[in-house]
This record gives C-alpha cells, sequence and structure tokens, in this order.
C-alpha cells in the first residue's frame, strides 16, 4: 500500500544518504523541506520533497497535511521501561532531605526494585510494561533500547529480558534489549561482589546467550557499585557472548568509566553527568556515542552533561529518557529535548539531531531510523499546527503530537 503525504509545512531531518550520525558543529544542521511531499510504501519510505516537483502517480491513500510538520520519530537509546510498581515513597523521602545515596543504603533504589520485580510474575511484569510501552509510543517513539538490572537474580533477569523480547513482538515500535545484571550487588552478595559478578558472567550470561535475550551488555560503572576492574571483565565476557558493550558512566564521579568504553568500543556511553576534560578527549575519533540523561539530572537534581562542551570539542550527542522508577520516571522525549535546550543550553536543531539521528546510532539502528530517507522505517511523528520546529522544546510540557505512523500505519490505542 502507499500512501501520499501533500503540504507538509516542513519534513524534518530529510537526507539522501543515511548518515552514521552527526557531531559537532554538524549538530547545528537539521535538513529540512519546506512545503513537501512524503511517500510511503508498506513500512517503508518510498519518496519525498518538494511540492512543486511532485509527479504525477497513482497512489491508494492521499493525505492532506497543511500545516503540520513531520520529523522521523524520536529514538530513545537508554531505559529501564521493564520494572514492577513504582518508588514514589523515595521521591517524597528526597523532597526531606534524603540524597540518592542514602536511599540506597537504606534498602531503597535498584535493590527496592529488585525485590518487588522478583516477586512479580511474568504476565504481570508484562502488562505494567506493555502500558509504558504504549505511553511513550503516544509520545512519539518509534525505537527504544530496554535494560534488565532489576532482578539481580538469575529466574528474575531472564524474567526481565522474556518480557522485554514479548514487546518487541507484539507492538510495531522497534526494542533493543541490554543485560544489565552488573546494576547493583545484591544484599547477599554485598561483602563478596566477586562471587555475584561470577555467577552474572558464568551462570546468567550464557543462558542469556542461550536464548538470545540481549543485543548488549552494560554495567554501572560507579563508586560503591562496579569498579574499572568489574567493568573490563563484565564487557570482555559479554563480547565472548556476542554482546555489544554500553556503559553507565560518569553519573556521580569521574574515574575513567569512559576511557574503558572507548578501550572496548562500546556503542555508547550514557550519563556523563560529571565530565573531565581527559573523559572528552579519550572519545574523540572513538566510534562511541555520549549519550545524555537531561530527565534523570532534573529529577535528581543533580549535575547536567556539559553538552556545550562536548559538542564545541566536535563530539557527537544523543539524549534519552533513562526511564526508570527511581531516578526517571517519566518516558517523554519531547520533554528531554526541552530540558536540553533550556538546562544544557543545546540548540533546537542540536536537540532534535541528537534525539533522533544521533540516537538511532546509540542503538545500532542507525541504517533503519533516525532521519527521513528512501528506505528506512515509515517512522513518522506528525505535529499538531506549529509555527516551527523549534517550538517543539519550546513548549515545555505540553507535546505538539498530533499522530504517530510506526512502520507505515497510525498508532491508535
Amino acid at each position: 500500500m502507499t500512501t501520499l503525504f501533500v503540504n507538509i509545512r516542513e519534513l524534518i531531518q530529510v537526507e539522501d544518504f543515511p548518515k552514521k550520525m552527526v557531531s559537532g558543529a554538524e549538530m547545528k544542521t537539521l535538513p529540512t523541506i519546506k512545503n513537501a511531499y512524503l511517500v510511503i510504501k508498506d513500512s517503508f519510505i518510498l519518496d519525498f520533497g518538494r511540492m512543486e516537483d511532485l509527479q504525477p502517480n497513482k497512489f491508494d491513500k492521499t493525505i492532506n497535511l497543511k500545516n503540520k510538520t513531520v520529523l522521523p520519530t524520536w529514538c530513545d537509546s537508554h531505559t529501564h521501561i521493564v520494572y514492577a510498581n513504582n518508588r514514589e515513597q523515595e521521591f517524597v523521602d528526597r523532597i526531606n532531605g534524603l540524597s540518592y545515596e542514602e536511599i540506597a543504603n537504606n534498602g531503597g533504589g535498584i535493590l527496592n526494585s529488585a525485590k518487588q520485580l522478583q516477586h512479580t510474575t511474568e504476565q504481570e511484569l508484562y502488562e505494567q510494561s506493555a502500558k509504558r510501552v504504549e505511553e511513550i509510543i503516544k509520545l512519539g517513539t518509534g525505537a527504544v533500547e530496554i535494560k534488565s538490572g532489576y532482578g539481580l537474580t538469575k529466574d528474575a533477569e531472564l524474567k526481565m529480558l522474556r518480557v522485554i523480547k514479548k514487546l518487541n513482538a507484539n507492538y510495531p515500535i522497534t526494542i533493543k534489549s541490554t543485560f544489565l545484571a552488573a546494576h547493583a550487588i545484591p544484599l547477599e552478595f554485598k561483602n563478596n561482589k566477586k562471587e555475584y559478578l561470577d555467577i552474572v558472567i558464568k551462570d546468567i550470561l550464557p543462558s542469556v546467550a542461550h536464548e538470545k535475550l540481549a543485543n548488549y551488555i552494560d554495567v554501572f560503572c560507579e563508586l560503591g557499585y562496579f569498579s574499572i576492574e568489574d567493568t573490563k571483565r563484565i564487557l570482555k565476557a559479554g563480547k565472548q557472548y556476542g554482546l555489544e558493550p554500553k556503559i553507565h558512566v560518569n553519573q556521580f564521579n569521574a574515574f575513567g568509566g569512559v576511557q574503558a568504553g572507548v578501550e572496548f568500543n562500546a556503542l555508547s556511553v550514557d550519563h556523563l553527568e560529571e565530565m573531565r576534560d581527559e573523559d572528552i578527549e579519550s572519545l574523540k575519533n572513538s566510534k562511541t556515542m555520549p549519550v545524555a540523561l537531561p530527565s534523570c539530572s532534573y529529577f535528581l537534581s543533580i549535575p547536567y552533561t556539559p553538552a556545550r562542551k562536548m559538542i564545541d570539542a566536535g563530539l557527537p550527542l544523543a539524549l534519552a529518557t533513562d526511564y526508570n522508577p527511581g531516578s526517571t520516571p517519566s518516558g517523554n522525549m519531547n520533554f528531554v529535548i526541552s530540558t536540553a535546550c533550556i538546562k544544557m543550553k543545546m540548540n533546537p536543531e542540536e536537540a532534535i539531531n541528537a534525539a533522533t539521528i544521533n540516537g538511532a546510532y546509540a542503538m545500532g539502528i542507525e541504517n533503519t531510523h533516525g532521519s527521513i530517507c528512501k528506505g528506512k522505517k515509515a517512522n513518522l511523528i506528525i505535529t499538531k499546527n506549529i509555527p516551527s520546529y523549534a517550538f517543539i522544546p519550546y513548549s515545555f510540557g505540553n507535546h505538539q503530537i498530533e499522530k504517530v505512523y510506526l512502520e507505515g500505519k497510525e498508532m491508535i490505542f
């Protein structure tokens, strides 16, 4: 089936040939076509251009998008959407003065989520997570990475990953899965981290690989969690099973995690709230995408990733939500883009590039997602009547999405 969209006010993020990513000054450029048309065939983009260049042809369906803007759906490369229940009491605890670390030390945080998930059936976990997936689709996300890491036992980690696999099978959104058992140290291994890592690497990881449950392997490289030595051991083990590295680094402390990521050719290093000059230098000319999570900074009142410094140094940057129950209970990429502009001084072009083509790269799907390009997935956001794409971050808290198409089909829930 071919569908023709005509009279598009502005078609955003167009390219004739798919780019891998945009970096540095390139991020300030957002290719667009005003008064445009777009043709999709089944689930793919077939053609696009200026209305004056549209050739007479027969289409199965024609849709007039006068005064509407069209852009590719968001690519959210870092989430923890599969979790059990919520942690609003910890939100109240923080308001009352407790830090993230203090809450974790009191039995909250990741260990709290792990305890709840371990006692939740796979079907219940799927149903809770499916609601979140439907929610982010409505908010314009067309591809998402989801991590395990709230299980911390073999059965619970595999349960999470099976739920992610089922979500990917049942929804048109593209889902990439990440194995993150090295998210925290279970209480029973508090004084024997090595034994827990042995279980992760020698017991859980082989089962994950055997069932083909993950695309990537991740680790929370942070003081009090997993060291540089731990991180390298985990990434090396994952690579032996064909899992590409992604790492949580520099959220609270900078002590070499970025360099470990670059050494192992990690697809991305994520968080980066604390960045040293040597961290920025190590990312130059690497294949590793830095990923910022501004909603996490907003929610925890911690520093924001120094986007301006990083981009001005020539680096690429992606934006993601970090959707999780403890530090970012929101999967709204529109808010992420607004926050990046308001708090991180990214301009709208940079923020949209970071949430589309660079987000796609951080998930390994830049050849099929992240831009309006012939042959790519017909994953589209159709906006309300807005004056310009800068209105998207400007109108924070009020998303400007009228319709979302995934694989060529309008999403209706």
